[in-house]
């Protein structure tokens, strides 16, 4: 190890071994976590910009020549790209504790879809209002209860129709009965798991994106306390249905939408049953391509939205001194290797955008609109904010400040991520893996079934390598990481060094702070 001191479990994802075949950037092992605090001149607005479900292949910035993304486009070329950025648990609610959080799945409990715990020990908006932050969300928060605030000031919701309390009515619904009384906000008819794509059926501006986007321009053109803003503003799309307004839905009209990914491997996924909201099943080339031009016009209404709040803390002078991250809660299968949704290890489910626009003044050691490729995930979200107004980030917090791996040369960082989910949709669906960006390693807890892919060379993971004689190595060295990262959670996990087949799941673990079911 790089790291000669001796280490406990909690820290052995910082202070893995660099030893590993393909590890492509330069960086020690991260040592402790950052523990300072300083007193900050001017204090940067925080603005946290998310969406859900968006896989990490659909920004222009990244590469991909179809997509329409100019506004997060501009938002990396004043900022970096982080391009093996991940979502440890990929699904809407434990990933949204993550990042509420900044704690590992295994700490904050949630290891599958439930319901994010009411109350934890570290929480994103108390601790930015204890640092003196003005505190406000906007959009999907898919927290239970469901107008639970966890220390914002104040939110304006939208459950995507979700009523999980008597009575509930969300705040964009509220809005849209004012707006248009006695219509449906659903009337497009697709459903909210769905993977039909059709254009939207009301007045473009009662779409709960262009909802969202327009309160948050409001709340920034309201502004005028003297404290920093932390902003969170939270898009309910592109997740399904993929209802884009029609002049997104035309841009796409004539664009060659590309074909999802199969594998040799996938083959046993195609025959399932052709249900509107299946998690599997081959719906034909045809079907995926249009539901991916309803997803890609989704991301481009939200593109334009995200425009209109750039240009209204510019006009508000609040721009230059802002720290901007865009990221997701997790991706779309949109039927790679005939998976479809998300919970899934494979990049389109795993793998999420993150962008990152630094205040004006911020030096660096990187050229803005660089791409990065350490492996990074939403837990780092909350240290970065605490690092850049000048707190203390805790030691029991699992997650960094993204802001060393632009501010330092060759900063420490962990040498890859875990990730994991709960069993969902199939009984088989219950599993972990480990990536650094180069290889992925997934062990099925289900079956004890291993899968070995080398992400930088396939990245569509159409060849697993776990059989492979000549990655037999690299297969024992993953295996071995696999085992100690689970050491902590006892012989139901790992047993003698060997990891352990689990028929019964746990969704959630010991640190949970409180106790429900569910699946979705």
């Amino acid at each position: 190890m790089s790291n000669e001191k001796s280490i406990d479990r909690r820290t052995f994802l910082k202070t893995a071994s660099l030893a590993s075949a393909g590890i492509f950037w330069t960086g020690s092992a991260i040592g402790a976590s950052l523990h300072f605090k300083r007193k900050i001149k001017n204090p940067p607005n925080l603005i946290l910009i998310m969406t859900d479900q968006q896989r990490f292949d659909t920004l222009g910035c990244t590469g991909n020549p179809v997509i329409k993304t100019p506004n997060l486009d501009s938002i990396a070329r004043e900022g970096v790209i982080f391009a093996n950025a991940y979502s440890s648990v990929p699904s809407c609610t434990p990933a949204r504790s993550g990042l509420l959080t900044g704690l590992s799945p295994w700490h904050h409990g949630m290891l599958g879809y439930g319901r994010v715990g009411e109350k934890y020990k570290f929480e994103m908006p108390e601790m930015l209002r204890n640092a003196g932050y003005f505190t406000f969300g906007i959009g999907k928060m898919h927290w239970f209860p469901q107008k639970a605030l966890h220390g914002f000031h104040a939110t304006l919701v939208d459950e995507s129709g979700r009523v999980e309390q008597p009575g509930f009515v969300s705040d964009y619904h509220d809005w849209f009965n004012l707006q248009a009384p006695g219509a449906n906000p659903d009337a497009t008819g697709i459903g909210w798991n769905e993977h039909r794509a059709a254009p939207y059926v009301l007045d473009e501006r009662l779409h709960p994106t262009a909802w969202t986007g327009q309160t948050a321009v409001r709340l920034i053109q309201n502004y005028k306390l003297p404290q920093p803003l932390f902003l969170k503003v939270s898009f309910a799309r592109p997740h399904s249905p993929y209802d884009p307004p029609p002049r997104f839905w035309n841009m796409y009209r004539d664009e060659e939408m590309p074909p999802p990914f199969v594998g040799e491997w996938a083959k046993k996924f195609a025959g399932f049953p052709m249900t509107k909201n299946a998690a599997y099943g081959n719906f034909g080339i045809e079907h995926a391509r249009r539901a991916r031009r309803g997803y890609y016009a989704n991301i481009t209404f939200i593109d334009q939205q995200i425009g209109k709040i750039i240009n209204a803390l510019k006009e508000k002078g609040m721009y230059d001194n802002a720290l901007i991250i865009f990221t997701a809660d997790h991706g779309d299968m949109l039927g790679d290797h005939y998976h479809w949704r998300k919970t899934y290890p494979y990049e389109g489910s795993a793998h999420v955008p993150l962008l990152m626009k630094l205040p004006s003044q911020t030096e660096t050691v990187v050229k803005r609109g660089s791409t990065l490729f350490y492996p990074v995930e939403l837990r780092d979200i909350l240290p970065t904010f605490l690092h850049a107004c000048g707190q203390p980030i805790p030691e029991e917090m699992d997650g960094d400040s993204l802001l060393k791996l632009v501010g330092k040369k060759n900063p420490s960082w962990r040498s890859f991520i875990d990730l994991e989910h709960a069993t969902c949709y199939s009984e088989d669906n219950y599993w972990c893996a480990l990536t650094d960006g180069r290889f992925k390693y997934v062990f099925s807890f289900y079956d004890g079934h291993e899968e070995l892919f080398d992400i930088q060379l396939d990245k569509s993971e159409r060849v697993n390598l776990a059989d492979s004689s000549d990655f037999r190595d690299v297969l024992k060295l993953w295996r071995g990481r696999m085992a100690e990262h689970l050491s902590e959670r006892g012989e139901g996990f790992v047993k003698d060094g060997k990891l352990q087949i689990r028929k019964e799941t746990m969704l959630y673990g010991p640190n949970y702070p409180g106790a429900a079911k569910g699946c979705f």
